[in-house]
């Protein structure tokens, strides 16, 4: 006889059900809206027509404004063909979900914008006033910083992009501004003593310009205190350029000699590292770039110029502080942050939308400096003396 098996389900209990998988809801289509840049000087865009063509084929919107891309030699005619919706009103621009633009909004465009609503722009941190971020969280934007995307290697890729742009763009307009006020080329010529230039800082911007200043055939030394950067420059740079840490006599020393300073180091919330009395002891009618000016200037006697009016004298020599000298090339600069943003968009939509993204990737987490107007950078909020949030207790 066989065996009786007690078993506390019932028969139609013990019947195989189907797996139930967890998936993400999909999130809406992107709406994507494009202001004209209204900054002084400022050409750049965030999208070409042809990204512009990818992502309506995707089935998301985008939205511009009409004469959007003419700083970058972009028609209205080009973003139209490409599915693009060209309006007049700037309000209705501001009034999509989502706000992609090159510079911060003004007081005023935070004001058009619709609650909740995302925002991907620079930040910009000197330039900002306390005003600017209590207008966010009156919001509730969620708002993104070109300073703070990073990718799944830990890359800060978008400020890299730009970084490469601007370290090549400081040395040929160096040169430019050389030649312009003592007649003198940026480079190094049989039988006549090369240019010499001061690096001062061995990052992304660093090194692109080191590497355009020996391309022109200059003699360059390069100041920062990380000796990793300094090594991985070594690597990088054929020529065994000379290095230091900033020892602030052997800085002041390679100043009197320099003819060009670039400065690409910046400092938050810290005092310049060259100051008012190393810059009087240069050689007149000397070159400094500081690429910094806007995010903590690294040379205490910069201050801010444009591309209209794009130097300033001071103790006989010349400065140059713009802080969106990149927009000089424009269509270049243009171009590769519109590669950027295709590929950034096109994975928040596989993803299923910000909200999916931002549970999933930590890195997504940290671009963010403001969550539903809550304040997630303590940078920020040290600077400013505002409530900090853990980004980490807000999204989990």
């Amino acid at each position: 006889m066989g065996s009786t098996i007690f078993t506390p389900f019932s028969q139609k209990e013990l019947i195989p059900k189907e797996e139930k998988l967890e998936i993400y809801r999909r999130e809406r289509k992107l709406c994507i809206g494009i202001p004209k840049e209204i900054s002084i000087d400022e050409n750049r865009l965030c999208l070409t027509p042809d990204a512009v063509q990818v992502l309506v084929n995707a089935g998301h919107r985008v939205i511009m404004e009409r004469g959007a891309g003419e700083g970058s030699f972009f028609t209205d005619l080009q973003y139209s063909e490409a599915g693009a919706e060209i309006l007049e009103n700037r309000k209705d621009v501001f009034a999509q979900s989502l706000i992609i633009k090159i510079n911060p909004p003004t007081l005023e465009e935070i004001e058009w914008l619709q609650p909740n609503a995302y925002l991907i722009s620079a930040l910009q941190i000197n330039l900002c006033s306390k005003e600017y971020f209590k207008k966010l969280s009156d919001k509730k934007i969620n708002a993104i910083a070109f300073e703070y995307i990073m990718d799944e290697y830990k890359q800060f890729s978008l400020v890299r992009l730009i970084g490469e742009i601007a370290g090549t763009i400081s040395i040929l307009y160096a040169s430019e501004i050389l030649a312009q006020t003592n007649g003198q080329m940026l480079g190094g010529i049989t039988g006549v003593r090369p240019t010499e230039v001061v690096v001062l800082g061995a990052g992304i911007i660093g090194e692109y310009a080191t590497k355009a200043a020996i391309g022109l055939g200059a003699s360059v030394k390069v100041f920062d205190n990380s000796i990793f950067k300094l090594r991985r420059l070594h690597t990088i740079v054929d020529n065994r350029v000379p290095t230091s840490i900033i020892d602030p006599k052997e800085l002041k020393k390679s100043l009197r000699r320099a003819d060009v300073v670039i400065g690409a180091l910046p400092r938050i919330n810290q005092l310049p590292i060259i100051t008012e009395d190393m810059v009087s002891t240069m050689k007149k009618s000397s070159v400094i770039i500081d690429l910094t000016v806007d995010s903590g200037k690294c040379v205490e006697t910069s201050e801010l110029t444009t591309l209209s009016n794009p130097t300033v004298i001071k103790n006989g020599i010349v400065h140059c502080g713009i802080p969106n000298l990149t927009s000089k090339m424009s269509r270049t600069t243009t171009k590769a942050i519109s590669n950027f943003f295709l590929s950034y968009l096109l994975e928040i939509d596989q993803e299923g939308g910000f909200e999916n993204q931002l549970v999933k990737c930590q890195e997504m987490k940290q671009s963010l400096y403001m969550y539903k107007g809550r304040l997630t950078k303590c940078t920020i909020a040290d600077k400013f003396g505002m409530q900090y949030h853990d980004i980490n207790l807000l999204i989990f």
